[in-house]
């Protein structure tokens, strides 16, 4: 496959570079391995379960040193909602009012989230919101039967000439409501992070959203500031980025020609949440907490949930002020046998860092080096929930191609669904990744990492898409808390599930922690 002229030129104007698609392309041709499983990770098997007292402790650590650290929030909040109202956009697509009922076409649809959906529909924070709506669009609405009454309620909702909820970024989709006023989830993001992401009570926030959304959330903080700070006397400092064009990759056949646009352009797609490691690494803070956009709570059970995040970001600051304690030691000091032996036994019990077992036998000055390569990393605490049946990735240990074992987060498709051993090894997991992420992306002498250099390129994904009803191959960028974290230090930390509240479908904005009733 060549390039022609204009193909170089569009290439160079995305900011992406020649190499950087013959890369791409080249991935699709050899394709990307499957990750080799070596064991899951669990309790005292790479998870850590603190006991109270250990979680009293963290959380001390953190708040001692809260107010002389800086510290940010960084949401993943680009996603639209149109994947939560999926089954109803089914129903609008597929019902026959004039030939089946609405639980006719449930049952023949074995839909278990419409039937929750219209079983709950009072309760959904914006079911008054859209009442009125439909009051305008349907004066006479209540003439009608039930089940019309039921469709054109979900019609307004969701036709783009009405409400058009699935337009919406999930952010600005009204989540909770309370007495007086719903809460999008942007705003309880607020909220939160005034409990355990500010210092001197001033919280930083930053959302990866879609650029045609900006205004759209500019409006949103500008309607509830005023009431958020007084609410929980903190100032709040907000910022945004978007998936940078350079990050896109390109599309190709399935016999892996150039996939182009009607007009002959190359088709290039964004490249999944691994994109957003560059925005990632455009903050300056000591501690960043990671957490999506549609993973939210009401209000009384937000201080139960800053508990954990402060227990994790409690273990960030210990681990992180050894690691740095020991790198000014290996670089300043003459180090001895028994400095040597600590800092080994430190790397193996506290980051879980599995050592090659030849490294007794290196000489000293090569020892040292080995373990400030091995400290000197970013590094993140992960919460990790029990595996309730929840879609998601998961805490393994991961074996590579040199034979290395480290801790990854890895999710189903990278999993050999083949391979009778590896299916074993994920049907012994024991818990799940609810993106509950705790970094530290500064080294011991204060600047921020090249995360660039600590992402494993084997990990990206190849997925089937379609374009106009032809079928393409797209590739998504190793993810995010994935293969664009391979290579940091990494702690696994058992957290309950109420940590762990995501908006999937619209149905679960009717489970208990997004109702205040």
């Amino acid at each position: 496959m060549k390039f022609t002229e204009n193909d170089i030129r569009q290439i160079e104007n995305k900011g992406l570079t020649l190499a950087k698609v013959q890369s791409q392309v080249e991935l699709f041709e050899t394709g990307v391995p499957f990750v080799n499983l070596s064991s899951a990770a669990t309790i005292d098997n790479g998870i850590v379960r603190c006991s109270e007292a250990e979680k009293a402790d963290y959380i001390n650590y953190f708040e001692a040193k809260r107010n002389t650290i800086s510290i940010s929030k960084f949401v993943p909040a680009s996603g639209a909602a149109t994947r939560m109202f999926k089954t109803l956009f089914k129903f609008i697509e597929e019902y026959l009012p004039e030939t089946e009922t609405i639980n006719s076409f449930i049952n023949r649809n074995k839909g278990l989230d419409l039937s929750l959906f219209f079983v709950g529909i009072e309760k959904l924070p914006f079911y008054e919101l859209v009442l009125e709506q439909l009051k305008v669009f349907y004066p006479d609405y209540k003439s009608f039967s039930d089940d019309k009454q039921k469709l054109l309620f979900v019609k307004t909702m969701l036709d783009e000439d009405k409400m058009n909820y699935g337009f919406y970024p999930k952010g600005l989709l009204p989540f909770h409501e309370y007495k007086d006023h719903l809460a999008t989830a942007f705003v309880e993001h607020l909220f939160e992070a005034a409990l355990y992401a500010s210092t001197n009570n001033i919280a930083i926030l930053h959302f990866t959203i879609s650029e045609r959304h900006k205004n759209s959330f500019d409006h949103e903080f500008q309607r509830v500031h005023k009431i958020v700070e007084r609410k929980t006397n903190t100032k709040f400092h907000i910022s945004f980025s978007y998936q940078k064009e350079s990050t896109d990759t390109i599309a190709v056949t399935p016999d892996n020609d150039f996939f182009r646009e009607e007009d002959g352009q190359l088709m290039f797609r964004p490249s999944g949440h691994g994109a957003l490691l560059e925005n990632l690494s455009q903050l300056d803070a000591d501690v960043i907490f990671i957490k999506n956009i549609d993973n939210v709570v009401v209000y009384k059970y937000e201080n139960e949930v800053a508990e954990y995040k402060k227990m994790l970001a409690g273990m960030l600051l210990e681990n992180q002020h050894q690691v740095f304690d020991y790198l000014n030691l290996l670089e300043n000091e003459e180090v001895s046998e028994k400095d040597i032996s600590e800092i080994a036994e430190f790397l193996v019990n506290r980051l879980y860092v599995v050592f090659n077992i030849e490294f007794h036998k290196y000489a000293t000055k090569y020892q040292i080096e080995y373990l400030v390569e091995k400290l000197n990393r970013p590094i993140r605490i992960c919460g990790m929930v029990k595996n309730e049946g929840e879609p998601g990735g998961g805490p393994f240990w991961v074996k590579e191609e040199s034979g290395q074992i480290s801790l990854q987060i890895v999710e189903s498709a990278q999993i050999d669904h083949e391979s009778k051993a590896q299916m074993e090894i994920l049907k012994n997991a024991t818990h799940f990744n609810p993106v509950d992420l705790v970094c530290g992306i500064k080294n011991y002498k204060g600047e921020v990492f090249d995360l660039q250099k600590f992402v494993d390129p084997t990990t990206a994904f190849i997925t089937m898409k379609t374009s106009a009803g032809k079928e393409l191959k797209a590739l998504e960028l190793p993810g995010l808390w994935n293969g664009s974290m391979a290579r940091w230090n990494t702690i696994f930390v058992e957290v309950p599930l109420i940590t762990f509240n995501p908006v999937k479908t619209v149905a679960d904005l009717l489970k208990p922690t997004h109702q205040i009733k």
